[in-house]
């Protein structure tokens, strides 16, 4: 004879210390759950929508200078230092947690064009429209004036600076691309390719002697330092303001267009760009990369800070002020938690990468809370509702009304070579990809 007992084990509902964790039965099976999706769903909805009600990217703004920003620097080990050049040449060293500038003096005559810090991370260099390379300590002299240690004048105009990730050597470019020694006051290599104006470079973080730069010939230049000339240059419809390598990935970078939108590019193919990112209504003036490579934020002249995934044609945020003017200057904190950005009218602002990101010390429950709504969201992410509460954005109104106006021009092209497809000898008039249009030639 069979008989049938409930048993109750001690063993699965009791704790051998106060400190363990509730053990509590569950049967898994659907058919047990028949609501499980549809609270699930209501769950995700009410995550989406608290997301936009605690959405509060401002954090706060670094006042001081008395003209534009035009560059900022990260200092590449703490987390805590920032330096900011201005267009009347006066430069300032603050210190983020505080909110408080610790040195401040004024640097060179004119615009100051770029900021990087040496090797040691003991001192950091400044270049600006005087044609001087001047060094600086990076910790503020006790009882000193400020005084450089090490001023060398250029030939040439410098319009912008980068240092090399793991040798005593950084690279200058203007009228021509110079690489220098810290210790030397002359360039150690020269690299011409029969342009006018380089405007911005960059060595890449990960392949160390490879450096790129965007040219007034509407061209992307990348070079090799243990090569003798430069390697090859793509020409663009439109001139690239900056570029910006992923820290992660040593063969692609993102380039910030005259035409309203950023590029992604693979070095080992340059005939047509991964990924157009879309959405700035005027011109892109500069784009850095997270530490994680996974996302970049990019500032434009239309007066909004906006956050592309590498592989995302477009924006999955957008940042504003009233007060906020045309932007000079973006980057990316390298604890990827925080947004900086310069504007011509002389405030340095921090953002959350996050806008809902709750800031400080979150509670284990807490902790696990967060990490639910975010699984649910991503689960229910196609579902209308979510997906059209997840995606809407409050943009000012010229914004709105220029993206409209750029929308109505882009259906209209499309309209008029689809007719001209369609009315035509079959072949003559090709399919052309927004990719392929946006570049002309390749050069090796």
């Amino acid at each position: 004879m069979k008989v049938k007992v409930l048993t109750r084990n001690p063993d699965e509902y009791l704790r051998e210390t106060k400190r363990d964790i509730y053990k509590v039965p569950r049967n898994y099976n659907p058919e047990l759950h028949p609501f499980e999706a549809a609270r699930e769903y209501t769950r995700a909805l009410n995550s989406v929508k608290l997301e936009k009600v605690f959405a509060k990217p401002f954090i706060g703004c670094l006042e001081g200078h008395k003209d534009g920003i035009s560059c900022v620097y990260k200092h590449p080990t703490q987390l805590s230092t920032l330096l900011s050049g201005a267009f009347d040449g006066e430069i300032k060293v603050w210190n983020l947690p505080l909110r408080i500038c610790e040195r401040s003096f004024l640097a060179h005559d004119g615009i100051i064009r770029g900021l990087t810090f040496s090797l040691n991370k003991e001192n950091f260099i400044t270049v600006g429209d005087d044609k001087t390379i001047k060094t600086w300590k990076a910790q503020k002299p006790f009882g000193e004036e400020e005084e450089p240690l090490n001023t060398v004048i250029s030939k040439t105009i410098i319009s912008s600076i980068s240092h090399h990730t793991r040798q005593r050597v950084f690279a200058t470019c203007g009228e021509v691309c110079h690489l220098w020694e810290e210790t030397r006051n002359e360039p150690i290599r020269t690299f011409k390719w029969g342009i006018d104006t380089l405007y911005d470079i960059k060595y890449n973080p990960v392949q160390a002697n490879l450096f790129a730069t965007c040219a007034s010939d509407r061209s992307i230049i990348l070079y090799d330092a243990r090569d003798t000339g430069p390697l090859r240059r793509v020409i663009m419809k439109l001139r690239s303001n900056k570029l910006s390598w992923n820290p992660m990935e040593a063969v692609t970078f993102t380039c910030a267009n005259e035409d309203y939108n950023l590029y992604t590019y693979d070095i080992r193919k340059l005939s047509k760009p991964l990924c157009v990112h879309k959405d700035h209504v005027q011109a892109v003036v500069d784009v850095d990369y997270s530490p994680t490579g996974k996302e970049f934020v990019s500032g434009s002249y239309d007066k909004t800070i906006r956050i592309f995934g590498v592989d995302q044609g477009h924006s999955r945020e957008v940042y504003h002020t009233k007060r906020m003017q045309r932007l000079t200057c973006v980057g990316w904190s390298l604890d990827n938690k925080y947004i900086i950005s310069g504007s011509d009218e002389m405030n340095i602002r921090i953002w959350k990468a996050r806008a809902s990101e709750k800031l400080g010390v979150l509670k284990p429950r807490e902790k696990a809370a967060l990490n639910y709504s975010e699984a649910l969201k991503e689960k229910f992410a196609a579902h209308p509702q979510v997906k059209r509460i997840a995606r809407h954005r409050h943009v000012p109104k010229h914004i709105y009304n220029a993206r409209t106006e750029l929308r109505t021009i882009d259906q209209k092209s499309r309209r008029k070579e689809a007719n001209r497809r369609l009315h035509s000898k079959k072949g003559t008039v090709p399919f052309i990809s927004d990719k392929a249009k946006s570049v002309v030639r390749e050069d090796v």
